[in-house]
């Protein structure tokens, strides 16, 4: 397990490596110059070329790569232009928004997805598993903007039982914030959740054909029993890594939701920053983003080892 362990550390190290400078050469590469992008066509020629020695756009391009690198070992993510505050502190703020709300999404996703998978597979080919079935695919191609509208027409508009946006603190109290993310959070795992649920009954049905299965049921054990005990355990297996990328999305694919309900989360940062073109706050958000991706995948691959020992064995 120990080397399975530093195998996958290096590759996410040097997965990690790779990404910063994809996402510095792309930057790079775009056309113009950046301060002059941020300020405007009308700035001042002096506090363009102020701007850009702050930015270090009078150094070669390898020594700003250096020294951005140094300073995100460091936990330095530069300052924002825009707010005249370190990056990390903008990013702290936001994630207490957007960590629970994905969090939140997760465990909804999770919530419905699992129990509807399990009776889809248990009633393969009946009336139940295709209306299940059906619905996972409306769930799947209706965008979760669209949702996200439908459910403050109806809960905050129409019946005003949730706030339609904006998000109060946690400083206000548990209960309220929570009550300010429960839309965004629905709208999030309802598109999940179907992917999730047609995850879950493929894996399933696939499990309940394997040979221990038949011996289990000829010992006298019953479908339910068979299913419960043993093959939902071994189909849990595939949904991990579903699971993980599910997380990832959600924090990574929140800038739609955030902007429709006024979330001042993570990704309505990334929005306001492309805008406002705030290329410091841009370039080290998408890097935290990727790699947050990156760990995520990481974790997950942890986690499908410690499920299967053979993946280890193989690995070895």
């Amino acid at each position: 397990m120990t080397a399975f362990l530093l195998r996958r550390f290096a590759s996410l190290a040097v997965t990690l490596l790779v990404a910063t400078g994809v996402v510095f050469v792309v930057l790079e590469v775009l056309p113009g110059d950046p301060a002059a992008l941020m300020l405007g066509v009308d700035a001042r020629p002096d506090t363009l070329e102020a701007l850009r020695r702050q930015m270090g756009l009078d150094q070669p391009a390898p020594l700003r790569y250096a020294a951005w690198l140094a300073g995100l070992v460091q936990g330095d993510l530069g300052t924002s232009h825009t707010y005249a505050v370190p990056v990390a502190d903008l990013v702290g703020a936001r994630l207490a928004v957007t960590v629970p709300l994905a969090l939140l999404a997760l465990a909804l996703a999770v919530a419905l997805a699992i129990p509807a998978g399990v009776h889809a597979a248990s009633r393969r080919g009946r009336a139940a598993d295709t209306g299940l079935m059906a619905l996972t695919q409306v769930g799947i191609a209706v965008p979760n903007f669209w949702f996200a509208m439908l459910l403050v027409y109806v809960f905050a508009v129409t019946l005003r039982l949730l706030p339609s946006g904006g998000f109060p603190g946690w400083d206000a109290g548990l209960l309220p914030a929570l009550k300010a993310l429960v839309l965004p959070a629905v709208a999030l795992a309802l598109p999940q959740a179907a992917i999730l649920t047609r995850v879950m009954r493929s894996a399933l049905i696939d499990t309940l054909h394997e040979d221990y299965i038949r011996t289990a049921r000829a010992k006298g054990l019953s479908a339910g029993a068979a299913l419960w005990r043993h093959a939902l355990r071994n189909a849990l297996i595939p949904v991990l890594t579903i699971l993980g990328l599910q997380f990832s999305f959600l924090v990574t694919g929140t800038i739609i939701i955030e902007n429709v309900f006024y979330l001042p989360g993570l990704g309505r940062l990334v929005f306001q920053a492309i805008t406002q073109r705030d290329l410091v706050v841009v370039r080290s958000v998408v890097v935290l983003l990727v790699a947050l991706v990156i760990c995520i995948t990481f974790l997950v691959d942890v986690a499908y080892a410690i499920a299967d020992p053979r993946l280890r064995r193989q690995s070895s």
